[in-house]
């Protein structure tokens, strides 16, 4: 297994990030703003960021649409989201997370995304691992420009 990590400091609290990516995630117009290669997103079962909740998504990764399912595992508000991607997409990257810690007036976004096959998956799929480690770092820095500029 192999974890992609991307943190960047948000000057803000964890509460702004939280309830920012609710935002970002309950609307589709937010959820392009983000990153130019969202497409779509809904809940499709329960209400954003709960345990058992399930949420639809589509983006370009390395030239291809990707759709997935994330179901919410363990939610601590205002400090940790963590969710499970559902079949097929968990065939390759079962789990991710998203962890806001406080950091005096500050807060460090941590995205993560964990990845089967270790090695072997980095080794035969080295420009997908490069794509997604360039779409989380872009990520966290247009999250970073929206919650700070105020524009969610």
């Amino acid at each position: 297994m192999i974890t992609l990590k991307d943190s960047i400091e948000i000057r803000t609290a964890p509460e702004r990030v939280f309830s920012g990516l609710i935002k970002v995630f309950s609307s589709e117009e937010y959820f392009k703003r983000w990153h130019k290669d969202h497409v779509k997103c809904q809940w499709r079962k329960g209400k954003p960021f709960e345990i058992g909740s399930v949420l639809y998504v589509e983006e370009h990764l390395h030239g291809k649409v990707h759709r997935m399912k994330f179901l919410g595992t363990r939610v601590e508000p205002n400090r940790k989201i963590e969710y499970r991607l559902l079949f097929p997409t968990s065939i390759i990257c079962p789990r991710g997370s998203f962890v806001m810690e406080p950091k005096g007036e500050s807060c460090i976004f941590t995205a993560t995304l964990s990845f089967r096959l270790g090695w072997v998956f980095s080794i035969f799929a080295r420009g997908r691992v490069v794509a997604i480690r360039k779409h989380m770092k872009e990520e966290g820095e247009n999250l970073k420009k929206l919650l700070e500029e105020g524009q969610i």
